[in-house]
């Protein structure tokens, strides 16, 4: 059995990310565990188990989400809240106990319910449309708030003192409170009366008795509870853990006794952060890493040879050549979150300058930053900066043709007009990611290092990038360039876009670099690692 560790919490919480439908999403839920299990579902390779250490009441939404719904999985808070229940369930919050009068008032985001004209309570939902909070007042003053689970009962409800959270309650099935966790201390104090968890083998269930009532925090209880599930694994398993600060609590003990492999992931676990990580990364059967950079970054940081690591992309290849030449524009995709100011200023004096010989030529500034007045923020910078070069500003915002004091005059600037150039896309999940790259023509990724998921799809789309330093999904001359200085930049864009014949070529170079990372040629890598630890 392969079992999977993964680090999916909220922010440094034990807690599952799980969100209100009418709030947007500022971050991606894609990473290297998630990845991981669509391939081993998919293809059935291997039997594998999900270990979930975090507080996660809306998980089977999330496997949905990710097309994994039947995925098998293991979580240890419901062991710890002794929650036997698998399968989600349709509930109305119509079903719980509200006062008699309770009146609904129902608003395009949530819904209020008032009590005698007095907000009582206000109920949000998540993406599926189901209850997943439901928040009750005390003089127009948040007191509680009770977190559903989607299998149909309060998982947890949190207590609060003048709007100030105070301690959170983690509940059973049948709503006896299991563990007080207190927010000022992060203190745990176990429900004496009903001291014990469950453990789960071959499906059946036995109940162990917690060995203290008090623990100083979470990681301690949940440490107590994962080691008595692992005992019960086999001694022949396999156990790959997302490297997180989080993961790192409960199982650097554990990583010696059995077969470990590591998952690194860009930047989420950096040895240079996270020194007390060596002895782990010394200790690991095996160590997977999202791309030859992050190799080459954890090498560097751990200060010695690092023998056992091999990069297995959390991407694959898929050949979908997008729909960029049957457009009469040609999109330029512009990732700028890692830029520096002073490059960003560089790199918009550089395109300016090459979309004024190709009429056809379009900057799509690409974002995964959520905020909202984002978009407008970047075309103002854009804006400014281009004026500065000498560029008119209506290149990026489009001049509004209005003068009261003189209606029947025409300026003879506004005569000409001039066309917006540079756009902003702003993408957080992968599936926006995918959908916008399949309308873009080339890529000019300056940043340090290259968005990686960007690359891969460059490289299904089958369009030239154009990067700052030569990866393992970009062959310098042959599916982009490798572009020090800003003013080779037009030169280079101009191989590309101005000829046919170039972009096709870099076409076939993508296609072929595209067959390292199929699925197939991924699992085969994953096979490797296994059978190595196995031997």
């Amino acid at each position: 059995m392969l079992y999977f560790v993964p680090a999916w919490y909220q922010k440094n919480k034990w807690k599952e990310s799980e969100q209100n439908w009418h709030t947007r999403r500022m971050h991606t839920e894609f990473d290297d565990t998630v990845k991981q299990v669509q391939m081993f579902y998919r293809n059935g390779m291997r039997d594998f188990k999900i270990l979930l250490l975090s507080h996660t009441p809306n998980f089977r939404h999330f496997l949905h989400r990710q097309g994994v719904f039947h995925a098998p999985y293991w979580s240890c808070f419901d062991a710890i809240q002794e929650v036997k229940r698998r399968k989600a369930v349709v509930f109305s919050f119509h079903n719980l106990a509200w006062p008699a009068h309770i009146e609904f008032v129902y608003t395009p985001f949530v819904v209020v319910a008032y009590l005698e004209n007095v907000k009582y309570a206000e109920i949000n939902f998540g993406e599926a449309g189901n209850p997943i909070e439901v928040s009750m007042y005390l003089n127009g003053t948040l007191s509680r708030r009770n977190i559903y689970d989607d299998r149909g009962f309060v998982s947890s409800t949190e207590v609060y003192d003048n709007g100030v959270i105070v301690y959170t309650d983690y509940l059973t099935e049948s709503g006896a409170t299991k563990l007080r966790e207190y927010s000022s201390t992060g203190r745990v104090e176990i429900n004496e009366k009903i001291n014990t968890y469950l453990l789960a083998k071959d499906g059946e269930f036995e109940t162990k008795t917690f060995k203290k009532l008090y623990y100083e925090d979470m990681a301690e209880v949940i440490m107590e509870v994962l080691e008595a599930h692992l005992d019960a694994t086999a001694k022949e398993d396999i156990f790959c853990v997302a490297m997180h600060a989080l993961n790192y609590i409960p199982l650097e003990k554990f990583i010696e006794k059995r077969k470990c492999i590591l998952s690194f992931y860009g930047d989420r676990y950096r040895i240079k952060k996270h020194p007390e990580g060596k002895e782990m990364v010394k200790k690991a059967g095996y160590i997977i890493t999202d791309s030859e950079a992050t190799t080459r970054y954890l090498k560097r940081e751990m200060e010695e040879d690092v023998d056992n690591v091999i990069d297995i992309s959390p991407y694959d290849s898929r050949m979908d050549f997008g729909i960029s030449q049957q457009l009469t524009v040609q999109k330029i995709l512009v990732p700028v979150d890692d830029l520096p100011a002073d490059r960003f200023k560089l790199l918009m004096v550089q395109l300016a300058t090459y979309i004024q010989t190709n009429e056809n030529a379009m900057v799509h500034i690409f974002t995964r930053n959520a905020a909202y007045d984002l978009p407008d923020k970047l075309l103002e910078t854009i804006a400014d900066i281009l004026v500065e070069a000498g560029f008119d500003r209506r290149m990026v915002i489009p001049e509004t043709i209005a003068d009261e004091t003189a209606e029947n005059e025409i300026d003879e600037r506004t005569v000409e007009k001039i066309p917006v150039r540079f756009f902003v896309e702003q993408c957080v999940d992968e599936l926006s990611v995918s959908k916008c790259i399949r309308e873009q023509r080339i890529m000019v990724d300056m940043q340090h290092n290259p968005d990686l998921f960007l690359q891969i799809n460059c490289i299904s789309s089958a369009i030239p990038q154009l990067v700052r330093r030569e990866t393992q999904y970009m062959l310098n001359g042959g599916n982009g360039f490798v572009v020090k200085e800003f003013e080779q930049l037009p030169a280079a864009l101009d191989y590309f876009l101005g000829s046919l014949y170039n972009w096709n070529q870099a076409k076939v170079y993508s296609y072929e670099i595209g067959q390292k990372y199929t699925t197939k040629k991924l699992l085969e890598k994953w096979k490797d690692v296994m059978q190595t630890l196995e031997s």
